[in-house]
């Protein structure tokens, strides 16, 4: 199981397109993959899920990474999250 913290840099926090930009990255993967936010968890391919957590522009988050290729997947959502979100 691998984490990742990261703060949304993202003034406008994680609205309906980086939701759907998230959610379609984290589909390319095997792993299980949760976004968690001040206790509360989504499901990462989940769209509605992630937009329910209601994360703000400098808000962090940790996403949560298990599964067989989680090691890509780390590797992957990391840039994805420097580069997006």
């Amino acid at each position: 199981m691998l984490k990742i913290t990261h703060k949304i840099k993202d003034l406008n926090g994680i609205h309906a397109r980086p939701a759907g930009l998230l959610a379609t990255e984290c589909k390319k993967f095997k792993s299980q993959i949760t976004v968690e936010k001040d206790g509360k968890k989504a499901n990462a391919v989940k769209i509605f899920e992630l937009m329910s957590l209601c994360v703000k522009g400098g808000e962090e988050i940790v996403i949560t990474i298990d599964g067989d290729d989680e090691t890509q997947a780390f590797d992957a959502l990391a840039v994805f999250l420097e580069k997006y979100l």
